[in-house]
């Protein structure tokens, strides 16, 4: 997200940052929500959904990655702002095009709890400066 003009800090969840007392059911929430819930949503039920009512064509499946992607992100900016929006549209259409080639949910379920986990992490250890300057050099 630095290259898009955003801190490396994501301060929505920088109360994890040493704290282990959240750290065990906060990892079971993302792994349960969002890497379960989130994309039995918004790629398993709406995509399935818009299919049926427009088709499956290559054309009707690109504008349900774009859409479904744009949705999901629009989704995330209570929380986190937006450069969560950007963040999880992103994501969103990676995980979307991955469904739409492969048809297979359990993949970007995979991907979405283990993409998830990592930055809970990352924020845990408080590495995300570090992390960012390893990739990003100013």
């Amino acid at each position: 997200m630095p290259l898009l003009g955003a801190s490396p800090v994501n301060r929505a969840y920088h109360f994890l940052a040493h704290n282990s007392a959240v750290l065990p059911g906060f990892l079971l929430l993302v792994v349960v929500s969002a890497g379960w819930g989130e994309e039995t949503f918004w790629r398993g039920y709406l995509f399935e959904r818009l299919e049926r009512m427009f088709g499956s064509s290559a054309a009707t499946k690109t504008a349900v990655v774009v859409l479904t992607s744009v949705l999901f992100g629009m989704a995330h900016y209570q929380g986190q702002g937006r450069d969560g929006v950007v963040q999880a549209i992103i994501t969103g259409l990676t995980f979307g095009s991955i469904f739409a080639c492969t048809g297979r949910l359990v993949f970007v379920m995979i991907a979405h709890a283990a993409f998830d986990v990592a930055a809970i992490l990352i924020i845990y250890f408080d590495v995300e400066m570090r992390i960012a300057h390893l990739v990003f050099r100013s």
